[in-house]
C-alpha cells in the first residue's frame, strides 16, 4: 500500500493512469491499511523513522568508502552516480559487477530510461545490518574508489 501527496493535478493524472494499469489491491489488505491508517496515528512516523535510518547507514556508509552520494528527502530508493573510476561502464554492466563481485543487487539506471544511465538505484529493503554488509563488500570490491 502506498500513497501519494503533491500538486493536484500530478496527484489526478497518476490516479488516472493507474487506474489503467492495475486493478487494485486485494480487498483484505486495503481494509488493513485502511484500519492501520485510522487507527495507528503513529505508524507514519515510525515507518518514516525505518526507511530514514536505513537512507541514512547506506548513503553514510557509502560516503565512508569514497562513494558520495545525495541523501534523498522522501522515497525508499536511492539513486547513486556511478563513481568516477568505473564511469566507462554502462549502468547495466555496473550493476552486473556489483552482484558478481560485491553480492550486493541494484537496479541499473539505464533501466528506468535513457536519463537513468550512469547511476544505479537501491533499493532501501533491508535492514541497517545487511546493510551495513552491504557497504563492506562494496568496500572490499570496489578497489578503485
Amino acid at each position: 500500500m502506498a500513497f501519494l501527496a503533491g500538486n493536484p493535478e500530478v496527484v489526478a493524472a497518476l490516479a488516472k493512469l493507474k487506474s489503467y494499469l492495475d486493478y487494485g489491491t486485494f480487498q483484505p489488505i486495503q481494509i488493513a491499511a485502511t484500519v492501520t491508517l485510522n487507527e495507528a496515528e503513529e505508524y507514519p512516523a515510525y515507518a518514516r523513522g525505518i526507511y530514514q535510518a536505513r537512507r541514512d547507514a547506506l548513503c553514510d556508509g557509502l560516503g565512508r568508502i569514497g562513494w558520495e552520494v545525495d541523501k534523498p528527502r522522501g522515497t525508499m530508493f536511492v539513486w547513486a552516480p556511478i563513481p568516477e573510476p568505473y564511469q566507462e561502464m554502462s549502468s547495466l554492466e555496473f550493476a552486473s559487477m556489483l552482484v558478481r563481485e560485491a553480492e550486493v543487487a541494484t537496479s541499473p539506471g539505464e533501466g528506468f530510461g535513457p536519463g537513468g544511465d550512469g547511476f544505479v538505484r537501491f533499493a532501501l529493503i533491508e535492514n541497517e545490518k545487511r546493510i551495513a554488509q552491504a557497504v563492506r563488500n562494496l568496500r572490499r570490491s570496489l578497489t578503485k574508489l
